[in-house]
């Protein structure tokens, strides 16, 4: 069976990887360069989603930190388990007790994943191992594990794996137009046919649809997340509650530095993805609130922006999911969502969906 794979980016990869691997004859197309988009702005981690608990999403939680643990044995040198501690402060916006149940629901999910469990640290030892953390109100913090990677390196492997098992990568080579009963790919100047066309193009698979005259059931809400980088080496994450909201943010290792991050707010252009003006207020103002050790604009080093292809249903917009959606059409098959974690099994979805 000839393949074609539109969207280099991690779940493209790893889908042109699973249809090599099965014996079909795989073409991956990506308009630019391999990992260079959303794949490449990640908050660096291999998580299971720890706030993913709160809206009920067991089974997405549960498929994360097994197949975290997957590309940890892969790929050691290019990941690395991560103690990330949950400061609780007196009135904070989260109980002592839900946070600790939702530590042990992450551990009983992570079972036989190898990762350590969680733990209660004293404010004393909070200060120890994450210093600058401000201790007015602190009662202590939850401590659990998950993992750093190094996105774009991590996704070049991913690549080369799929390379050595037969799939042919076209770099810079953008796919304007697919058609389902067929199985044709029109790129510049080229047309070839295919007996399964993967649309796994991220926050580009919808307007790949609409420049083909395709509709589907589905729609994206576009959501950048932006990080900026500041000066300061830490040896552990920190997850802060962010007063008045139900969101957090990750104060994250990031070589010689930390990576602070990340922002949702709505994207319109998947192609003009930048930090706002006021993002970067929001983060600065969130680590000043925790930190006794401020920072200003001036302290940053860098800034990044990604965008997060949110699915929900075209008869009802208010349902946008954290899963992902496979979607058949004739020979097209169209991938909505997903996640950098969990791109090995959702490749393997879409194989599975490509035989029925």
């Amino acid at each position: 069976m000839k393949v074609a794979v539109i969207g280099g980016g991690i779940n493209g990869v790893m889908t042109a990887w699973a249809f090599a691997r099965s014996g079909e004859a795989v073409d991956l197309y990506e308009k630019g360069q391999l990992m260079s988009a959303t794949s490449r702005s990640s908050s660096k981690m291999l998580h299971g989603g720890l706030r993913y608990l709160e809206h009920g999403h067991l089974r997405l939680v549960r498929e994360a930190l097994q197949e975290r643990s997957w590309w940890i044995r892969q790929a050691p040198q290019l990941t690395r388990p991560l103690e990330l501690l949950i400061p609780i402060y007196r009135n904070g916006e989260r109980a002592k007790w839900l946070v600790g149940a939702g530590i042990r629901l992450y551990d009983l999910l992570a079972t036989g994943s190898g990762f350590p469990r969680g733990r209660w640290y004293s404010a004393d030892a909070v200060a120890e191992r994450f210093p600058g953390l401000k201790r007015d109100q602190l009662l202590g913090a939850y401590a659990y594990w998950d993992a750093r990677m190094d996105d774009y390196q991590l996704g070049l492997w991913a690549a080369e794996r799929a390379r050595e098992s037969g799939t042919r990568i076209h770099e810079w080579t953008p796919v304007l137009k697919v058609d389902p009963a067929t199985g044709e790919v029109s790129t510049n100047g080229s047309e070839a046919c295919y007996d399964r066309v993967v649309n796994v193009a991220g926050p580009w698979a919808e307007r790949l649809l609409a420049g083909s005259g395709v509709t589907s059931a589905y729609r994206l809400e576009l959501i950048r997340g932006s990080h900026i980088v500041v000066p300061g080496k830490r040896e552990q994450g920190c997850v802060l509650q962010v007063p008045g909201e139900k969101r957090i943010l990750f104060v994250l290792p990031h070589g010689e530095n930390t990576l602070l991050g990340t922002t949702e707010v709505s994207q319109a252009d998947p192609d003009h993805c930048a930090p706002s003006n006021e993002e970067i207020d929001y983060l600065i103002a969130n680590y000043n609130r925790c930190f006794s050790r401020g920072m200003s604009r001036q302290d940053i080093i860098s800034s990044f922006a990604g965008i997060r292809p949110i699915v929900a249903s075209k008869s009802d917009f208010s349902s946008a999911s954290r899963e992902s959606v496979i979607e058949r059409q004739g020979r097209l098959i169209n991938v909505f969502g997903g996640k950098w974690t969990t791109s090995r099994a959702l490749a393997a979805a879409i194989v599975m969906k490509s035989r029925h």
